[in-house]
C-alpha cells in the first residue's frame, strides 16, 4: 500500500498475538525504508490490548477505535477512557470509526426514543443515518475533551465501479466544502486482487479536483466509428501503466513530474487538438486515415511516427521530455 502511494497504512490488532507482533512489524517496515505511519485497528478489546502491550501502543503511529464496540453500559466509558489515556500517554492521534454493523446502541436507542416523541417522526432509516453521525461526533468530542487530536472520515465499502462511484460522489461534496484532512476510499477487492486500487482511486479523486498531484494524467478519447482499431486504447493503457510503474523513480529524480499531462488520441477529429493541449501527446490514425501518428510537445508538432516504432519511440520521447523539463529532485 505504501509503495502504491498510501500515506497511512492500517493493520488489524485483534488478539494478543497480533499486539505482541506489532513492534517487530513496525521495525521491519522501517528497516525496509518505509516511513509511512502505521495505524492499529482495534475493536472490542482495544482497551485491554493497549494496556497490556505498551510496546504495541508505543510502536503504532495512530489508533483506530470504534465507539460502538468498546463495551456496553457502565463499561463503555471506562473502556473508551482507557484507550484515550493510553493515546495521551504516548501522544498518539486517534481515529474514531463508526460502522453500520457496530453502531453505538445506546446512541441509537436514545435517538429512536427521541424520534418517537416527535409530532412528525421520521422513518427508522433516517434515524439510523443520524445515529451514525451523532455517535462519531460525540466520541470525537469526548476525545477532544481529553486533549487528543482527531480526524473525521466518512466511507462506505462496496465492490468495483459501485464503490468507486459512491466514494467519489461522497468525497467530492465534502472536499469541495473543505471538509476532511484524511481521505480513504474503501473498496471490496475481487478475490486475489490487490488492495492498491483504493489508493489509486483516492489519488484520482484528489487530482481530478485539483487538490493534489500524484501522477501524470493520460487523456484518451472514448472511441467511435472513426476508431475501429483498438490500438489507441491499448497504447493509452500501456502508457498509463508505464507511467505508474516509472513514477516511484521519476518522483525522486524529477520534481514536479506528477503534474505532467499526456495525450493518447485515436483520430484526427480531436487528436491533434488534445495532443497540443498536453505536455506531450500523440494523435493516432483513425479509420481510413494516413497510417501516421504526429507527436506534439508543448503545443508544437515535433515528429511523425508510424509502424512498429510508435510504442517504443513514444515511450522514449516521454522519458526525454521528463529529463529535459523537470529538474532533478
Amino acid at each position: 500500500m505504501a509503495a502504491a502511494g498510501s500515506e497511512l497504512v492500517r493493520i488489524t490488532v485483534n488478539v494478543k498475538e497480533a499486539a505482541a507482533a506489532v513492534p517487530a512489524i513496525v521495525e521491519n517496515v522501517r528497516a525496509a525504508g518505509y516511513t509511512t505511519p502505521i495505524i492499529g485497528d482495534f475493536h472490542y478489546n482495544g482497551h485491554t490490548l493497549l494496556a497490556e502491550f505498551p510496546a504495541c501502543a508505543a510502536a503504532l503511529d495512530k489508533y483506530r477505535i470504534n465507539p460502538g464496540n468498546v463495551g456496553f453500559g457502565t463499561k463503555h466509558d471506562a473502556n473508551f477512557a482507557t484507550m484515550i489515556e493510553v493515546a495521551c500517554r504516548h501522544e498518539k492521534p486517534v481515529r474514531i470509526g463508526v460502522n453500520w454493523g457496530s453502531l453505538d446502541q445506546s446512541v441509537l436507542t436514545r435517538l429512536m426514543d427521541d424520534n418517537a416523541k416527535r409530532p412528525d417522526p421520521v422513518d427508522a432509516t433516517s434515524v439510523l443515518h443520524e445515529a451514525m453521525i451523532v455517535s462519531a461526533l460525540e466520541s470525537a468530542a469526548f476525545a477532544e475533551r481529553c486533549g487528543l487530536p482527531h480526524d473525521r472520515i466518512i466511507i462506505s465499502a462496496r465492490m468495483g465501479s459501485k464503490g468507486i462511484v459512491a466514494s467519489t460522489a461522497a468525497w467530492a461534496v465534502l472536499l469541495q466544502e473543505g471538509i476532511g484532512d484524511t481521505i480513504r476510499i474503501s473498496l471490496t477487492p475481487a478475490p486475489g486482487a490487490s488492495r492498491t486500487e483504493e489508493v489509486i482511486v483516492a489519488q484520482q479523486v484528489l487530482q481530478s479536483m485539483g487538490l493534489r498531484q500524484f501522477t501524470p494524467q493520460v487523456a484518451a478519447c472514448p472511441g467511435c466509428g472513426r476508431t475501429t482499431s483498438t490500438f489507441f486504447q491499448e497504447l493509452a493503457d500501456e502508457i498509463q501503466t508505464y507511467i505508474r510503474t516509472r513514477m516511484p523513480e521519476w518522483k525522486t529524480r524529477h520534481r514536479g513530474v506528477e503534474a505532467m499531462h499526456v495525450a493518447v488520441m485515436g483520430c484526427i477529429v480531436n487528436g491533434p487538438g488534445e495532443s497540443k493541449q498536453a505536455n506531450i501527446g500523440i494523435s493516432l490514425p483513425g479509420t481510413g486515415e494516413d497510417p501516421k501518428a504526429p507527436v506534439f510537445i508543448d503545443g508544437k508538432k515535433v515528429t511523425t511516427l508510424q509502424g512498429e516504432e510508435i510504442v517504443p519511440r513514444f515511450k522514449q520521447m516521454l522519458e526525454e521530455y521528463i529529463v529535459t523539463h523537470y529538474s532533478a529532485g
